[in-house]
């Protein structure tokens, strides 16, 4: 049996690239200080807010559907209440990772990701994870 914390270090591991999504443009924000965060220890930040134009330096997309890249991890920064449907979301394009951050739990979410294969964490933040794993990109 794959525990969390083995599939926190695959997912540190392998991919290169973090959509997320509910960004956010506020610096006071976890939504900007971890993909900040991650972005200066190596990944590759693709925003994801549907009133933004750049965060953390990269140009902000309104929703999954409209980045037009494959799109691998996708890190959660909104209320459990919406992570059903942006596993739906994530599931249509293509995503092959769900990572919703600290305080963030839905049993929906989860039964959409893993029914369709998608590697998948909750509650939990990447900034910690990737600190206690000392996984970096740089």
């Amino acid at each position: 049996m794959t525990t969390t914390d083995d599939v926190v270090e695959q997912i540190l591991a392998s991919y290169d690239t973090i959509t997320v999504v509910g960004a956010s443009a506020d610096t006071n924000k976890a939504a900007n200080e971890v993909p900040a965060y991650m972005k200066s220890a190596g990944w590759r930040i693709i925003p994801v807010n549907p009133r933004a134009d750049e965060i953390v330096g990269e140009t902000v997309y309104r929703s999954l559907a409209d980045i037009p890249e494959q799109v691998g991890l996708v890190d959660v920064f909104r209320p459990s209440a919406d992570c059903a449907e942006i596993a739906r979301q994530a599931v249509a394009a293509g995503a092959t990772a769900l990572w919703l951050q600290l305080g963030i739990v839905s049993a929906q979410a989860r039964e959409i990701a893993e029914s369709a294969g998608l590697l998948y964490v909750e509650d939990r933040c990447l900034i910690i994870e990737q600190r206690r794993t000392g996984i970096r990109k740089t």
